[in-house]
């Protein structure tokens, strides 16, 4: 009786409402990239909170003009971003940076090219009420879920009762951002013995984890300092000799500290090959674009990063000076880290042309 009373005390736990499954959201992600994971102890990720959350994200209701959505500007095959150096909101004017990838943010602390958001709950806000992304007060977007047919119900389902408010709103697109975990690309695979890097990509694999030291003939990118690790991403943040005097000050606008100035967050490498144009200002559109800067065009200034002063495959030179065949061949490692289950995992895309595709059969 004890037993037959604790199955279905689970199975209350796990049932399927309407075709949504309930309880605890099981995160799957590689051993190596450690479990030094950031969810807040009030709001744990649940199935049916991920599904509200992805609903959510792909929900145009929650913007002023009821056009725009968290995906608008965070596109599944593009690796949640948009292609563009500055997305335009409901206004029509363009945002002021790049829209960054989402990929892996279940270990993110700090949010944004200047880190001001602590936590993806925090940082939904800001595109979702700024005037000129989504522009609308979480009340009023809040008012607009209660007057439809569905939201309420799930609501309920997901917090216990059907009051839909400006904090369950973030806290559940928070929910479904975090299980978007990047961990099956080539490079992930090599990890695991499952592939074998051609010759072009093992040299980019040497060049990228090596620091050049020409006084003993060893060539590098000099790329961990920044990007090590298996998800190639530390939450760092960087002045990365973009510029002498930066028109975009970056973290300086925040800190008002010089030595800030120009420092923006290092993003993630996965995907990359995915996510043009690069940098906060969208300036570089190709990968190429990238090494050729880190490798001749590091404009040298007194917040430079460390990491980027004096490191040269040159005896004496101020930057890396990669040969052509050197570029070649990191770049074959970058594209290393192209995830194609990411970027078509279904759990992942818009559930609303998914209902409205059922409802045409």
């Amino acid at each position: 009786m004890f037993l037959l009373l604790i199955f279905f005390i689970l199975s209350a736990w796990c049932y399927v409402d309407g075709g949504i499954e309930t309880g605890p959201y099981n995160l799957v992600y590689p051993a190596n990239f450690s479990n030094r994971i950031q969810i807040p102890a009030d709001n744990p990720t649940t199935k049916q909170g991920v599904y509200l959350g992805r609903m959510l994200f792909y929900e145009t209701k929650l913007s002023a003009n009821n056009k725009l959505s968290c995906g608008s500007c965070h596109e599944q095959n593009k690796a949640f971003t948009d292609g563009r150096a500055f997305s335009p909101g409901v206004d029509g004017v363009l945002t002021p940076r790049n829209s960054m990838s989402l990929v892996n943010l279940l270990w993110g602390r700090k949010f944004f090219w200047d880190g001001r958001a602590n936590g993806l709950e925090e940082q939904a806000v800001t595109p979702l009420t700024s005037t000129h992304e989504m522009g609308q007060s979480l009340n009023v977007s809040a008012q607009k879920l209660a007057a439809t047919a569905n939201y309420p119900a799930l609501f309920k389902l997901v917090y216990g009762d059907n009051q839909i408010t400006s904090d369950r709103i973030v806290r559940a697109i928070s929910q479904f951002e975090r299980t978007l975990i990047s961990a099956n690309s080539r490079y992930d695979q090599y990890l695991r013995g499952a592939y074998q890097p051609t010759p072009d990509e093992l040299k980019g694999i040497e060049l990228f984890n090596t620091a050049p030291q020409p006084e003993k003939g060893i060539r590098g990118a000099n790329c961990t300092h920044c990007h090590g690790g298996p998800k190639t991403y530390m939450e760092l943040f960087h002045n990365n000799g973009l510029d002498s005097m930066p028109k975009d000050s970056g973290m300086e606008k925040l800190t008002g500290l010089s030595a800030d100035r120009g420092r923006f967050k290092v993003p993630t490498l996965r995907n990359i090959a995915l996510t043009a144009p690069y940098m906060h200002d969208g300036r570089f559109k190709t990968l190429e674009e990238v090494v050729d800067h880190y490798s001749e065009h590091i404009e040298q200034s007194p917040a430079l990063s460390a990491f980027l002063r004096g490191e040269s495959n040159e005896a004496g030179g101020k930057s890396l000076k990669l040969q052509p065949v050197e570029k070649k061949q990191l770049i074959a490692f970058l594209n290393m880290f192209t995830d194609s289950a990411f970027i078509t995992n279904p759990a992942f895309s818009d559930p609303h042309l998914l209902h409205t595709k059922n409802k045409k059969q």
